[in-house]
């Protein structure tokens, strides 16, 4: 997890998870939606299991 994918998931937390597929930014967009908050744990926490 680079310092810029954490800076993305906290500052615009479905940019963050961009890449790793629709589902993933479908999730944590409406996670966002939801909260900023649980938008950015989710991001950091898709970002944390993938390991790219």
């Amino acid at each position: 997890m680079s310092c810029l994918r954490v800076l993305l998931a906290i500052i615009f937390p479905p940019l963050a998870v961009y890449d790793r597929g629709c589902g993933s930014v479908l999730i944590v967009f409406v996670l966002t939606l939801l909260g900023w908050v649980p938008g950015v744990i989710g991001a950091l926490i898709i970002l944390n299991k993938n390991g790219k």
